[in-house]
């Protein structure tokens, strides 16, 4: 054969090598695009019924908080909401991490026989960590700040064990797709614990103590249906192996967890040592408005966890990781618009004048902004759980939670409460960058495309400049058009999410 025909018999061969590169590429293009429909669809589907129901507790939390501000005094609410942040402490010890263990378990084995074992254990746990609060209260009682108050610290620790059972076993419940039982169980732990408590306060006593018995009563009867529902598997107390597996990954996590405690609630106690209950209650008000944002997110994670989870694709989890986030993102901005014009109204119905409900809208705007630097570090927290890099996961959440506290005790003497708000958004922002740097693999992750900025960034300097605007009646019947012109854009995106379409 001559050089010539050579020459154009490879090149032929080339081209159709390259073709089929080509084809490849775009049949692995084409799975990856389906893949993440598929999982959009998920997510944002019947993912989202999960985050409805985990969501009641936000619903009831903001119509009860007002009905205390009004029935308590501020000191009074103001400790009781001190007392409901150390017990959340507790419950992220009593936990340990164990919720996502069993998550995780469950989805590698494709069964529930260890992940049920791994309730037991958490159940032996929670016990212990119980029993030790219990039996240390006169030491750190009066050091926390709570002097006077130890009746009330009493509840709040017995609040611990059954809490910490009911989050365990919600968490299985979730990756089992079971979401009766589920709504159920959880509808009654929260929703519950405040109806209980609200009809003590009203019918035995009114103080802070007798409505967080309400609690411990609702939690107790929610974590008996919660175990009957997943059944534990005693055996799992004596299966060593995937114990300490459980809490190699566990442990970290509840460290890092611990650390989200300082992130999210651990400003009002370092507010109460600086300047009071009373201020600690005109925080609590504004929080509860502003932060319904970031809960909804954290209850997103909780629900889409076990199906990130069960992708055992590490290229399929990350496209499908930053897809989310970034129509996370684009629901964000109706719904931040949403909370800050609707501030200066909820406000007072919320709170009463002496709150001086006037000044804390700044604080409301400020505190809802953190759920931006949540999308972001909810993405990547995923992958790290699901990769097993707790210890990653531990120590970025310690080093942002000591960054919290110096940023509080910086900012709060001079700002107040909105210096303790501007110090949740910096360190969640520190956190979401720490954890993308520690992604093991960061080639193919990429930031938000122009178009989040496009719609995120007038939609932020629109609430902003809203705060400008006087709070009077004229004024109020634009916020209540713009917050009505809000919920159709939010359907809007929340249907273009669902359908996995930009």
């Amino acid at each position: 054969m001559s050089a010539p025909s050579d020459a154009r018999d490879a090149t032929r061969t080339t081209a159709r090598r390259s073709g089929r590169h080509v084809d490849d590429a775009a049949r692995d293009t084409d799975t990856g695009s389906t893949a993440v429909r598929r999982g959009a669809s998920t997510l944002f589907g019947r993912g989202m019924l999960y985050v409805v129901v985990w969501s009641m507790q936000l619903v009831v939390s903001s119509l009860v908080s007002p009905v205390l501000a009004h029935l308590l005094p501020p000191a009074e609410f103001g400790v009781l909401a001190s007392a409901i942040a150390l017990h959340q402490a507790l419950s992220v010890l009593a936990v340990a991490g164990l919720d996502q263990a069993a998550v995780l378990q469950r989805a590698e084995d494709g069964d529930d026989r260890r992940a049920r074992g791994l309730v037991s254990v958490g159940a032996v746990l929670a016990t212990l960590v119980t029993l030790a609060a219990l039996g240390s209260i006169p030491a750190w009682g009066d050091a926390a700040g709570f002097v006077g108050a130890h009746p009330l610290l009493l509840v709040a620790v017995l609040w611990t064990l059954p809490a910490a059972v009911v989050q365990t076993a919600l968490a299985l419940l979730v990756a089992q797709d079971r979401i009766r039982v589920f709504a159920v169980t959880s509808l009654l732990s929260s929703v519950g614990g405040s109806i209980i408590g609200l009809g003590l306060l009203l019918l035995v006593h009114a103080d802070a103590t007798t409505y967080a018995w309400g609690g411990v009563v609702a939690q107790g009867v929610a974590m008996v249906i919660g175990v009957v529902a997943v059944r534990p598997r005693i055996r799992g107390l004596v299966d060593r192996a995937t114990t300490a597996r459980a809490f190699r990954l566990g442990v970290p996590i509840a460290l890092g967890n611990l650390s989200y405690f300082v992130l999210n609630a651990g400003d009002r106690i370092i507010v109460q040592r600086l300047l009071g209950p009373d201020e600690v209650a005109r925080y609590q008000i504004a929080y509860v408005v502003g932060s319904a944002v970031v809960l909804l997110l954290t209850f997103t994670n909780s629900a889409w966890a076990p199906h990130f989870a069960a992708l055992r694709d590490a290229a399929e989890r990350r496209r499908l990781a930053m897809h989310a986030r970034d129509e996370l993102y684009l629901l964000l901005a109706p719904v931040l618009l949403a909370v800050t014009l609707v501030s200066p109204i909820a406000l007072p119905v919320l709170a009463p004048a002496s709150y001086r409900v006037d000044e804390l809208s700044v604080v409301v705007f400020v505190v809802a902004l953190t759920a931006f630097p949540v999308v972001a570090s909810g993405a990547t927290g995923r992958l790290l759980v699901v990769e097993r890099r707790g210890v990653a996961v531990g120590v970025i959440a310690a080093t942002a939670a000591v960054v919290n506290i110096g940023a509080n005790l910086l900012l709060v003497p001079p700002l107040g409460i909105t210096g303790a708000a501007l110090s949740t958004v910096l360190s969640y922002a520190l956190l979401a960058v720490l954890q993308r740097a520690a992604l093991p693999d960061r080639r193919d992750w990429r930031g938000p495309g122009r178009r989040v900025p496009l719609v995120v960034v007038p939609a932020v300097l629109l609430a902003a400049a809203s705060l400008l605007a006087p709070q009077d009646a004229v004024w109020d019947v634009v916020r209540v058009v713009g917050v009505l012109a809000c919920v159709p854009w939010f359907l809007q995106r929340l249907r273009a999410a669902r359908g996995g379409s930009r």
